[in-house]
């Protein structure tokens, strides 16, 4: 155990915001620093449980007391180690995963739970900091008995996936599609949450162990699936949940109505481009083809998708902004039938939503009303009350609301059904998602499938455990056993 008494003389704490006035001018991460003594006395409320409810709200498996214990005894080389067993890439998570850990902490049952995800993240941060994080390629012993991998998709399961086959000295190949690699964390997630130095210098360390990458390149079609089969000896699928959930009434074939992936990768382009300029690498962020600036902006979804939207509006100087969610209110406080340790859905104030904008809840939209040139200058919404399983309408509340930009964010239903997926003929399970048996197995011989494209939308700390077990499984498959560890069946679900 850390500090005996720390759960009862300090208080939680957690660190700062910059000021709303200045971090909505630039796009840098939106959180202060802090400081190395004031994060060893959150270490050390850690209450090291006999039955630690963290290890099973964190399906990495994270080995949080035992990471705390070593921060507050001011070991933090040994803690880089402890942390990275059980996780390739606390960076990612650190920054991006909302903490159910944190909820099944058990010091949250009656006070504030310990601080998990910023220990996490200040471990990784001073280890990269202090050079502990080296690549580890594998010995000329495993190169020699390794075979050649095929991974495709290079979003976190990808990623995990890749770096754990590479590790056991397996010849990997990821493939993406897009210009450079990351998946959603390179284009999808803004860069005030995830600064994307730190995704490459996370590549880097993969690059230097051995892992190759092939941008650009669809499989299915730039790749055939017979050619990809041809120079693979196995093949790990990792393309994620891409396909878009639309809203179907009446004017969405208006201008100016668009996906949230449409807006965000665009958003995220420029903000990259405008960090390479060698003319002016900390200057101002041009404006790509679609930009909120200077209009009514209405994000239809109320997660963590419309809070991306909403934190990017705001830079790009949106003349108004509303997030509009079907949903009521939630409590800020864990209602009785979300008991710990489960995650329970709560009212949370993000960054992006500190920085402005108004939320509307229990509303539907009904129908988008367009301009004389065809674009969108409105919707109409009205209230809506939940009966039964699904909403009803309360008479009455009809409202029109101006939009000159709308940004759906409504989640996403599974992954893309085209010349990859088709092309295999892996089987599908019954919400669209690649079936999988319980060692990741598809229903083809030697295809592997991690993360979103055969979890559904999930969360990044779920995509890497998936992407660590499904390498296992690869490496099981290629070699006859495997010493590689196994994160979580893919029957694990989050705490409910």
């Amino acid at each position: 155990m850390a500090d005996p008494k720390g759960f009862l003389t300090t208080p939680r704490e957690t660190p700062a915001r910059r000021p709303v006035d200045v971090r909505i001018t630039d796009w840098r991460e939106v959180y202060t620093e802090f400081g190395t003594g004031r994060l060893e006395r959150q270490a050390g409320r850690c209450m090291d449980c006999g039955i630690p409810f963290c290890h099973s709200g964190c399906p990495l498996g994270n080995l949080i007391p035992e990471w705390n214990d070593l921060v507050w005894r001011q070991d933090w080389a040994e803690a880089a180690q402890r942390l990275h067993a059980t996780n390739n890439f606390p960076e990612f998570t650190g920054r991006l995963c909302p903490a159910p850990c944190e909820s099944a902490c058990v010091l949250g049952i009656n006070a504030d739970p310990v601080t998990i995800k910023q220990v996490e993240l200040e471990i990784i941060d001073r280890a990269w900091a202090e050079g502990w994080v080296a690549p580890q390629p594998p010995g000329p012993a495993a190169r020699a008995a390794g075979r050649r991998v095929a991974v495709v998709g290079s979003g976190p399961a990808g990623l995990a996936a890749a770096q754990q086959l590479t590790r056991a000295g397996h010849a990997v190949t990821v493939f993406e599609r897009a210009d450079r690699p990351g998946g959603l964390l390179r284009y999808g997630i803004p860069e005030f949450k995830l600064e994307k130095r730190h995704l490459d210098q996370r590549l880097r360390q993969m690059l230097a162990e051995g892992t190759q990458f092939r941008c650009g390149t669809r499989v299915g079609t730039d790749v055939t699936v017979a050619e990809l089969r041809e120079i693979s000896d196995a093949v790990v699928l990792a393309g994620g949940a891409t396909v878009p959930r639309d809203l179907p009434v009446p004017g969405r074939d208006l201008a100016g109505i668009h996906q949230a992936m449409e807006y965000l990768p665009q958003a995220n382009r420029a903000v990259a481009a405008a960090a390479e300029d060698p003319r002016s690498p900390a200057g101002p962020v041009a404006d790509p083809a679609l930009t909120a600036r200077g209009k009514h902006v209405v994000i239809i979804g109320g997660g963590d998708t419309g809070a991306d939207c909403l934190g990017t509006a705001h830079r790009q100087g949106a003349a108004s902004v509303t997030q509009l969610e079907i949903l009521p209110r939630p409590p800020e406080t864990r209602p009785g039938h979300q008991p710990w340790p489960t995650y329970p859905m709560l009212y949370r104030v993000s960054s992006a939503h500190e920085e402005g904008g108004d939320r509307v809840y229990a509303v539907s939209t009904e129908e988008f009303i367009g301009d004389e040139s065809g674009r969108v200058r409105a919707l109409r919404l009205t209230e809506v009350r939940q009966a039964g399983r699904g909403f009803e309408p309360v008479g009455g509340t009809g409202r029109e609301l101006p939009a000159q930009l709308v940004l759906l964010a409504l989640g996403f239903t599974g992954p893309e059904q085209g010349p990859l997926l088709g092309g295999l003929g892996v089987a599908l399970d019954e919400r669209g998602n690649v079936a999988r048996n319980g060692s990741y197995a598809t229903s083809v011989p030697g295809v592997f499938a991690a993360g979103d494209m055969g979890r559904g939308q999930s969360l990044v700390v779920w995509a890497i455990a998936e992407g660590r077990s499904a390498a296992a499984a690869a490496d099981r498959y290629l070699t006859g056993e495997s010493t590689l560890p196994v994160a979580i069946p893919p029957t694990a679900r989050p705490l409910t």
